[in-house]
Parts: structure tokens; sequence; C-alpha cells
């Protein structure tokens, strides 16, 4: 079994060495220009196809050598163990002793007919659960769904409970019934909550506190004013009127609510929109669209652990983050969705890569003497082409694209459509191609790298391969660097100073504050008088 210990490190791999002497040879040099014009085939070696999804990664720097010596650097780090055990319900998070198992949030039923599947024999027992908490959460789900005295959810959450549901019900609003609305409340700043409550009746609104331990500061702060203000605006029936997704069953109660969700300390929080957390998305989308939403994910999950390594998307995407972020020395990666609906797809990004392998130190704790997570950010296009990609078209950092495009349209403006996928199409080929001109101000370098990540259709389906797509990636990514990419320690500081400085804002105490921080206290507390 795969464990932290035995895990070799990237950067004392034979494979690791020669990856640094070929980019050092000509991998600087690369030009994406002469790389097709050298190769005919490059667009179809350089593309595949995975469950639901259309990858072009012919637009990449790198060739098929540097690619063969990637797949290398992964067998040499034992990459396939390490997914393997991971898919086994193996404790891979080793920092905190669990499994990581988001996986089998998404595993069919089917598999625990006898005689059971081999791939879930060691998890049988945790897939039955699932199961039953499935089934539970998602007759709620069409209950409150067909509902119509029931017209606005409001979830109330943050990190993982908050950006997963609220990009998914947003991605997928298409499938949403008319007459609910949906809410997502997750700062603590009171702005967001009183913006939100504006309009809404008690009568007629659902809460869901979504938080593991019921203890969150943000979502239980929020969750105690909602229910005040449901009570002051006439409200008497908690129970009816709020539903819990948390394992804190007595915590909930005691707050007044009676229907409860509960999940595993295998799912992590960024990996939790599979599981009860999903609820919000449950009721827009229907309980068929969600065993969809799974079964998408589930069909992604297969390729990944079935596929081989030359031809795996998620492994192929994780090792090109790996060739861009070390030898390259790229620091961030631009994400631009060409869909509406795909608006919060870059906020989702952002934490699960970020916190996933956001990490100074490999899974024994040793500082690393190479960087990892590179920054997420972007805009749906074509917002974002008026804004930062004159940045990218002749910036002087060069910054790896990320397109994700859908071929058919759900609205009935076809040209609109038409011009959508021709700007997406046109961005990536000028990044490329660019653009000779003696006039500096109207030259464009060109050999600007992108991926270009095709959907047929915005579905339940497609969009839960996707989102797998991307969480399998991650792994890949982080199993080479070896680190830990299922805790985060990272958030926990600030969350522990919030507390004191919380206190110290009624009392004025600076005492054993730094200078700048006592003095911010200060005018803080004296600010208006």
């Amino acid at each position: 079994m795969m464990d932290a210990m035995t895990r070799p490190r990237c950067d004392r791999t034979a494979a690791w060495a020669a990856l640094q002497q070929a980019f050092d040879a000509s991998g600087s040099r690369f030009d994406l220009r002469d790389a097709f014009a050298g190769d005919s085939a490059r667009f179809e070696r350089f593309s595949q196809t995975a469950p639901h999804v259309f990858a072009d990664l012919s637009k990449n720097l790198l060739d098929a050598s540097t690619e063969s010596l990637l797949l290398d650097l992964a067998r040499e780090c034992q990459l396939e163990a390490q997914r393997d055990a991971m898919l086994s319900g193996a404790r891979v998070n080793s920092t905190e002793q669990r499994a990581v198992m988001h996986w089998l949030l998404r595993y069919p039923a089917s598999a625990l007919v006898e005689p059971v599947q081999p791939a879930i024999k060691n998890v049988a027992s945790e897939l039955r659960d699932v199961h039953a908490t499935l089934d539970a959460m998602l007759a709620y789900a069409q209950q409150v769904r067909t509902d119509d005295a029931i017209t606005d959810i409001v979830n109330i959450g943050i990190g993982g409970s908050d950006l997963g549901p609220q990009m998914a019900v947003q991605a997928l609003a298409a499938f949403a019934p008319p007459g609910k609305r949906f809410h997502f409340v997750s700062n603590v700043d009171g702005h967001e909550l009183d913006a939100t409550l504006r309009g809404l009746h008690p009568s007629s609104t659902l809460f869901l506190v979504a938080s593991k331990t019921f203890t969150t500061l943000e979502t239980m702060t929020n969750a105690h004013s909602a229910k005040a203000w449901f009570h002051a605006q006439g409200g008497t029936d908690v129970a009816r009127h709020f539903a819990a997704l948390t394992t804190n069953v007595a915590a909930a109660q005691a707050f007044g609510i009676s229907t409860t969700f509960g999940f595993w300390d295998w799912v992590g929080g960024r990996y939790s929109l599979w599981s009860a957390i999903g609820l919000p998305l449950a009721i827009a989308i229907g309980a068929e669209g969600f065993r969809d939403f799974l079964g998408g994910a589930h069909a992604m999950d297969e390729h990944f652990r079935r596929a081989p390594l030359a031809s795996n998307l998620p492994v192929r995407l994780g090792l090109l983050d790996v060739w861009y972020r070390h030898f390259h020395g790229f620091t961030s990666r631009c994400v631009a969705p060409y869909h509406s609906a795909l608006k919060r797809w870059c906020a989702y990004l952002q934490q699960l890569e970020m916190e996933s392998n956001g990490k100074r130190v490999d899974a024994q704790g040793e500082a690393l003497p190479y960087a990892t997570a590179p920054v997420i950010w972007g805009e749906p296009g074509t917002n974002g082409q008026h804004a930062f990609f004159q940045a990218l078209h002749q910036g002087v950092d060069v910054v790896p694209m990320e397109f994700v495009a859908v071929q058919q349209a759900r609205h009935s403006l076809p040209d609109h459509q038409r011009l959508l996928l021709a700007n997406a199409l046109a961005q990536a080929q000028a990044l490329m191609c660019g653009k000779t001109s003696a006039n500096g101000h109207r030259h464009f370098p060109g050999n600007r790298p992108s991926t270009f990540l095709l959907l047929e259709d915005l579905t339940p389906a497609s969009l839960g391969a996707l989102i797998a797509l991307q969480e399998h990636r991650v792994f890949v990514s982080g199993a080479i660097w070896g680190i830990n990419s299922f805790d985060q320690w990272g958030v926990e500081l600030g969350k522990v100073l919030a507390l004191d400085l919380a206190t110290r804002l009624d009392s004025g105490d600076g005492a054993g504050l730094d200078a700048s921080t006592a003095g911010l206290l200060e005018r803080l507390r004296h600010a208006g008088r």
C-alpha cells in the first residue's frame, strides 16, 4: 500500500533530470508555429476524447518526446500506485490519517449486487451507507422541488459548502424548475445576508445550513441571523423551513432542525458537492438529474482508473501542469469558460487546486525545492477579452490559458452561439499565432500556450465529468510533487487569530500585537467617533 513514507520525490528521479536537460536544451525556445509546421498530425496526436469531454492539447509547449519524459516521471513517482491507493480506500491523507473517497459518492449501487465488484470490495459497507443517505437526500430534494409553497432556497455555507453547490446550480440553471430561486450566503459580512433576505418571506423560504461540524464561524453566524430574521418576520416552524447538512445531529437539533443529512470524514470540503452538500443542486436539477451528475463523474473516474497513462486525460493535464510550473516557471493559469452559466467555474477551481496543492512542504513535512500550485484566475468569455486579455496577448509574462467551450446552446438565439464559439477559437488562435508588425504597439509575439476543453452540451452528466476531470488532474500534479493534496492547514492560523481579534475589538486590548495590527485595531474601534 502506498503511503507518504514510500513516495519517491519527483526531483530525485532520473526522469526529472532528463526533463530539466530537455528544457535547457530546447524547451525554452519551443515554438508552437514551428511545431505545427513540422507535424501535420500534431492536432490528432495532442487531442483526445474522454467521457463527455474533448480536449485539444496541441497548442501547448511540448512535443512527443517531452510528453514521453513526463510519462516516465509519472511512472518513477509511482503515480498509478498512488492512484490505486486512493481508489481502494487507503488513508492517503497522511497528515489527518484519513481515506480520500469522494469518488465513492458517485459509485453506482449496482456494484453492490453479488458478487460485489472487486474495485469496491474493501469499501462495500461505506458504499451501502452512501446510497442510503443519497436515496434519503434525493427523496427530500424531490419533495422540496415539487412543493409550490417553497419558492426560495437559501444555502448557508462557506468554502466547499458554498463554492461547489453555487457553481453547479448556476451552471445547470437550464434544468431548474420555474418558480424556484436559489441563493447562496457564505460571507460573514452581514451585507450579503441582508441583501439576500430582502424580498424573501419566511413562509416560502427554505434555509439549508451546510456545516460538517455545525460550528463553522461564518456559517453559524449567518444561520443564527437567518433564524432571528425568520422569527422576526413571523416565521413559526423552524423544523419545516430549515434543514442541516452536517454530521453534528445533536447541535442541529438544538438549533431547532429536525431534517439532517450527514456525510463522512473521508469527504473533504472541496470534494463534498457529491454528498449531501449537493442538496441545493439536487433540488435544482431533480433526483434523476443528480444521478446523471454522479454518473458523468463516475465515467471520468473509470477513465482515470483504467485508461493507459498516455491516453489518460487527467494524467496528461496534471503532468502538463508540472511541466509548466517548475520547468517553464509559469506562476499562474488563466481559465476562460465561454459559457455564461459557468461564471463561478474559476472560483470553484481556485479552491480545488490552490487549497489542495498550495503547499510548500512534501508529505513528510520537508520544505520543497520547487514550486507547486499555480495561481488560478479568470473570467467567462467574452467579458475577459475586454478586461485582461490585453496582458495575455502582449504582456511580458506568459500565462497558459484554459478555454472551456460548449458546442450546443440552450437558448433560441443561434447567432449568439456562433459568435461566442468564434471568439473562443479566435483567442486561442491569436495567442498561438500572434501577428508580426514593425509597429511595436501592434505586434503580437504569439507562442502563448492554451488548452481547449469542449463539451457537446452543458448537462448534469457533462458537468459531473468536467469536475471529476479537474479533481483527478489536481491529484496527479500533487502526487508528482509528493505533497498531501487533501489537507489544508494553511486556512487555520487566520481563523484562530480572528477569534482573538474579535474579542480585542470589543476590549481595545492591544497587548502583544504587532504595531500595524494594534494601530489598525485602534483606528477601527474609533472609526466614526
